[in-house]
C-alpha cells in the first residue's frame, strides 16, 4: 500500500478531542485519523448504492411480494403494527379528503 503525506488543518478543540479518544482507544492519532476517513469514505459509498438501488425499484413488484410474504403468518412478537396504524393507501387518500373539504 502506498502511504502518502497529507498537512491536515484542524481545529484546536477537535484536534484535542482526537487525542484523547485516540489515547483511550490505545491508538495512534493517525490510526484514529484514518479509520474515522475509512468509515466516512465507506458509510458515503454506501448511501449511493442504496440510493441507486431505490431508483431501480420497482414499487408495484416489492408491494406484491410484501403482500404475499405475510400471509397466514402472525408477527413475530415485537413486529406487530402499531394500535392505530394506517397503511399509506388509506392515508393518501385520507389527506386527499382533507383538503378536498
Amino acid at each position: 500500500m502506498r502511504r502518502s503525506n497529507f498537512a491536515l488543518r484542524v481545529p484546536p478543540t477537535l484536534l484535542a478531542e482526537a487525542r484523547k479518544a485516540a489515547e483511550s482507544e490505545g491508538v495512534a492519532l493517525n490510526q484514529l485519523i484514518t479509520l474515522a476517513l475509512a468509515e466516512k469514505v465507506s458509510a458515503m459509498r454506501t448511501e449511493e448504492y442504496f440510493e441507486e438501488r431505490a431508483r431501480r425499484a420497482d414499487p408495484t413488484r416489492v408491494s406484491r411480494i410484501l403482500a404475499r410474504v405475510g400471509k397466514g403468518n402472525p408477527p413475530v412478537e415485537g413486529d406487530e403494527l402499531p394500535l392505530g396504524f394506517v397503511p399509506t393507501k388509506a392515508r393518501k387518500k385520507e389527506v386527499k379528503r382533507k383538503t378536498v373539504s
